[in-house]
């Protein structure tokens, strides 16, 4: 899929007045509502089923062909392998088109708190059985792309102190178990143990 697909724009009151609906988003536990493979700049291809891997992120995926100014060689970065967004405020200004959350650019969707007290970085996440990717301290900053395809006010709600804390824009992660992963597949927060006290 190119970009074929046009959005209308929604109003920052139309925005403002949705956002409760992501602030309710679940937290702990919440479901992959879709997946994006990127194979070339402005490229998308909706998936129902994702391979993940620690080396390549989502495979099929273009991260590794990016170079990233935040790198001294401007190689691929490795703790942005992949995007990660809520679905809901996808949702809130795209529309019901998976086709348009596309457009996005991110590669996971989410139905799932993504807020900085709910993931810190170093959070890990499991989807579905086996996969497990790790929350980022690199920020996922929204772009003119981003701007124009879903309007000014949807990137100006995204760059709100609570849009930051929110992470509107997503977060960027790594894969730390590579497996396949399903449309509809649980996702969900894996609390460190507790530290077990010292034996004498």
């Amino acid at each position: 899929m190119e970009n074929a697909v046009t959005v209308r724009h929604r109003s920052m009151d139309e925005i403002l007045e949705g956002l409760h609906l992501v602030r309710q988003s679940p937290g702990g536990t919440g479901t992959l509502a879709l997946a994006v493979r990127r194979p070339a700049v402005d490229a998308r291809e909706v998936l129902s089923q994702a391979e993940l891997d620690p080396d390549a992120g989502l495979l099929g995926d273009s991260w590794s062909q990016r170079p990233s100014s935040r790198t001294a060689d401007r190689s691929p970065h490795p703790d942005m392998q992949l995007n990660v967004i809520n679905s809901r405020f996808v949702e809130l200004i795209a529309g019901t088109d998976r086709d348009a959350w596309a457009l996005a650019g991110d590669q996971l969707y989410v139905d799932l708190d993504l807020s900085v007290d709910a993931l810190p970085a170093g959070s890990r996440l499991a989807i579905g059985d086996q996969a497990v990717i790790e929350v980022t301290d690199q920020p996922h900053t929204g772009c003119a792309k981003f701007a124009a395809r879903f309007g000014r006010d949807a990137h100006k709600v995204v760059w709100t102190e609570e849009g930051r804390r929110l992470r509107l824009r997503g977060l960027n992660a790594r894969v730390v178990v590579g497996a396949t992963i399903t449309v509809g597949d649980t996702i969900r927060h894996l609390h460190a143990a507790p530290s077990q006290p010292a034996k004498s």
